[in-house]
């Protein structure tokens, strides 16, 4: 009864509105454009005072519905401001629906985009299953969408995100086929990298001679060779990864730092010493490849067992590769000081001895001086490695301008010891070797060389560089040679003979059984205060047993012993020998009984005993 009574009035009124002037009455009209009438311009009302301050935003802490209660939290929670910003009932689908929605209204190039977009976010699933819905999907022009190459490799990385194997990516790879694209070099670095994981060496090298097989777009990259590469050597391939090192450098690739770190352990660790060498040298010659370097650790290594294997090549380009990182840590700020360990560089210098590589003696020289950096001086084993390397070489002017900076550093020491350092029969002798390679040829071309640089200016005057002729001339039996070199000392170079020079020359007597000549040098260098040392009196041993004189021998020990020396078990043993030749038993038994003094386990000389019974016995037939 109510709503007829409201329908009734209604009806009246409208009858009543339609009576009414239209001019007097206006009314809501419930059709879609409303009606609209000028009117006049009123007087403007008076301003109103300006509010106080206007008020901020809510605080997003505050629990304001805007901002969800929290600013961390960016997903609107209230339904009414969530269907505001997306269209009515996408939200209420499923995460497939809306991706299969969303295929339905891109393009390639905005698929690309959404994929990147995608990527850095790690969705590989909705990438993978966008791309499955958006290929069964049509375009604006009602055809079928057609993807090109980079696309579809953005399809093959998503799939290998998510674990394909790589026997799945090359059936996908196959189906390309199906859309007229042809795979290029990235498709195949993806299968590869599932080759990687998996390590399928096998087929990886089947892969890549397939790429080198099918055409311009496929060929390998550096990536390519690179996955390769290590893959094989990880599974200790090492020739395998050696050819594809190869073609790597041949196709004028960059082999990644990782890459060759490998290759420079496993070629040091299976002894491929000169293939490594081969590979240094060719990336050397490369502008990409020439900044490759082992790290500094692997640096000593490398360097130890090329030493050990006497590959002086290798060696210099492990030093090398220490110089170039002592470089940068001086050029870093603040600087790392790096230096290379003197033990190595001796033992690099003995190793250019031995293969005659000038090239590793300057190398190694300039890789200590660069490390001591003028703070202290290089230690008398390396001056002396230098000048045995420098002997070796036969290059004579080098190793007695290295004799003189080792003079010049060292020369004015006073212990017993250093003294020792430039005896021509010990420290200097591989000099004394250098000067008698061709007779007395060389030791007279030294010789005069030496009298010019006294001359010079400032004069070079060396005593130890005159013992070594002495001797030279001693050990080639020219005693004349030998003498007049010992007066020159005195006489042409104004300096004065030392204990290495006497013994020189007594040698040199002793050498051609001048046994009284030997023994006048012993007591010359007595009278003038010179004191003997070992050397002196195992050089007058050996002049007495030279002429079968056991008993002067054992004098000559006596006086060794009085002087505070030991006998060395060398000189006993050699004195015993003549004892026993001559059948001087008591003479042995004072041998005996000199070993029992100084605890010196003399041993039994049986072969050489039945050797000289077979040498007597051949005679005596």
């Amino acid at each position: 009864m109510a709503s007829m009574a409201s329908m009734a009035i209604l009806t009246r009124s409208r009858s009543f509105i339609k009576t009414l002037n239209h001019d007097s009455v206006k009314s809501i009209t419930t059709f879609t454009f409303l009606s609209q009438e000028p009117q006049l311009a009123e007087a403007p009302a008076p301003t109103p005072p300006p509010p106080p301050s206007a008020p901020l935003p809510p605080n997003p802490a505050s629990g304001s519905p805007l901002y969800n209660e929290n600013w961390r939290n960016p997903n609107p929670s209230s339904p009414t401001l969530a269907q505001s910003l997306i269209p009515l009932g996408f939200i209420h689908q499923s995460p497939s629906s809306r991706i299969q929605s969303l295929s339905q209204t891109l393009d390639v190039q905005s698929l690309m985009n959404m994929f990147a977009d995608w990527m850095t976010s790690q969705r590989w699933a909705d990438m993978k299953q966008l791309f499955e819905f958006w290929i069964r999907s049509l375009d604006k022009n009602g055809k079928p969408n057609k993807p090109d190459v980079n696309l579809y490799n953005h399809y093959l990385r998503a799939n290998l995100m998510i674990g394909a194997s790589a026997g799945e990516l090359l059936d996908l790879v196959a189906q390309m086929e199906d859309y007229a694209i042809a795979p290029n070099t990235a498709s195949f670095n993806l299968v590869l990298k599932a080759m990687y994981q998996a390590r399928e060496t096998e087929a990886a090298q089947k892969l890549l001679e397939r790429m080198l097989q099918t055409g311009k777009e496929s060929l390998p990259d550096d990536e390519s060779y690179d996955l390769i590469v290590g893959m094989l050597f990880l599974k200790d391939q090492i020739d395998a990864a050696l050819k594809y090192i190869d073609l790597t450098l041949k196709s004028g690739y960059m082999l990644s730092m990782k890459v060759f770190t490998e290759c420079v352990k496993s070629c040091v660790n299976k002894g491929r010493l000169d293939a490594l060498v081969s590979i240094i040298e060719r990336c050397k010659k490369m502008d990409q490849n020439k900044a490759l370097s082992p790290n500094w650790n692997l640096c000593n290594y490398i360097a130890d067992v090329a030493m050990q294997e006497d590959n002086s090549d290798l060696a210099y380009y492990a030093l090398e590769f220490m110089a170039k990182w002592i470089a940068r840590g001086e050029n870093t700020r603040p600087p790392v000081l790096l230096s290379a360990d003197e033990g190595l560089v001796v033992s690099a210098l003995g190793t250019a001895a031995r293969t005659y590589n000038s090239k590793l003696l300057d190398g190694a020289w300039a890789i200590l001086k660069r490390s001591l950096r003028q703070k202290k001086a290089p230690n008398t084993e390396s001056y002396l490695a230098k000048i045995c390397t420098h002997a070796s070489l036969g290059n004579l002017q080098k190793a007695f301008s290295t004799l003189h900076e080792f003079e010049t550093t060292y020369g004015n020491s006073t212990t017993e010891a250093e003294e020792d350092l430039f005896s021509p029969f010990t420290s200097l002798y591989p000099l004394v070797v250098a000067c008698t390679k061709n007779g007395f040829v060389t030791l007279d071309s030294v010789y005069y060389q030496l009298e010019n640089l006294s001359q010079a200016d400032p004069p070079y005057k060396s005593v130890a560089a005159l013992n070594c002729i002495i001797l030279g001339c001693a050990n080639i039996w020219d005693v004349d040679r030998a003498y007049q070199t010992f007066n020159a000392i005195g006489t042409t170079f104004g300096l004065t003979p030392d204990i290495h020079s006497y013994n020189s020359l007594m040698h040199a007597f002793g050498k051609l059984k001048k046994t009284f000549e030997a023994s006048s040098v012993f007591e010359h260098l007595i009278s003038k205060d010179v004191k003997p040392n070992a050397m002196t009196y195992s050089l007058l041993v050996d002049a007495h047993l030279i002429n079968r004189d056991q008993k002067a021998a054992l004098s000559v020990i006596d006086e060794m012993v009085n002087a505070g020396f030991e006998p060395s078990r060398e000189i006993l043993k050699k004195v015993r020998r003549r004892c026993i030749r001559e059948m001087d038993y008591e003479s042995d038994d004072r041998v005996e009984s000199l070993a029992k003094e100084f605890k010196i386990r003399m041993g039994t000389e049986n072969r050489r005993d039945m050797l000289f019974n077979l040498s007597r016995a051949t005679d005596y037939a």
